[in-house]
């Protein structure tokens, strides 16, 4: 209730997208229609009901997953479809088993005495509310050695709900991942330092940095790149 205004339901619906119930896991439920919006709360109301019986959450975690694909995918009538092919940019010319491989992820992950000039005193809420001034913003590219204990590196990002890459970094900085590669020879090495930056960021002038970013990685030796967006 605000005053004498009664709430709509596709207020209550929007307001998970950076508004008084701010939950960036349920952002989508703006992408939704109203019926589409009832059609999944009253799913998900089913499923949490059955949790006193099975006590599974699988089924849960699975129908949030859908209704996101779902409210996400582009249509047809979007001003810029996406088309992802399933191959690298370019060709590889040797196996990774031979190749010193890399790490960029738009995770907002730095190093807690590095941290970026654009974070600086904010709070992940305060984050939140300020993302308009983030996607205005140039990327700063964040180093992060391979090495560096977990408790030294932190995350910031007003784009996505960082809950899960608090609790496991390998969610979205999988360093550990790669690194267990190497000692199994599916790669030949991963170099350090890995990078990481805010991917909700000036879309503009993200592509003005790339060939300075570049630039770097071949200099730092890499032949392949992993990216990690999020």
């Amino acid at each position: 209730m605000s005053g004498d205004s009664q709430e709509t339901f596709g207020d209550f619906k929007d307001s998970f997208s950076y508004g008084s119930r701010s939950d960036l896991s349920f952002k989508f439920l703006k992408g939704l229609s109203h019926q589409e919006a009832s059609e999944f709360l009253s799913v998900l109301l089913e499923e949490v009901g059955s949790l006193f019986d099975d006590g599974s959450t699988d089924a849960l975690v699975d129908l949030v997953y859908e209704w996101q694909v779902r409210a996400y995918r582009p249509t047809t009538a979007a001003k810029r479809p996406y088309v992802y092919e399933d191959r690298p940019f370019h060709e590889l010319t040797k196996s990774l088993g031979e190749m010193s491989v890399g790490l960029v992820t738009s995770s907002g992950h730095y190093m807690s005495d590095d941290r970026p000039a654009a974070n600086a005193g904010l709070t992940q809420g305060e984050a939140f509310a300020r993302i308009g001034e983030f996607l205005r913003r140039a990327p700063e590219l964040s180093e992060i050695p391979v090495d560096a204990p977990i408790e030294d590196v932190e995350v910031l990002h007003p784009g996505y709900d960082i809950r899960s890459v608090v609790k496991d970094r390998g969610v979205a900085l999988p360093i550990d991942l790669l690194d267990e590669a190497r000692a199994t020879g599916r790669i030949r090495r991963l170099v350090s330092p890995v990078y990481s930056f805010v991917g909700a960021c000036s879309q503009g002038r993200l592509r003005n940095e790339l060939d300075e970013w570049v630039a770097r990685w071949k200099a730092a030796g890499i032949d392949a790149l992993f990216l990690v967006p999020v």
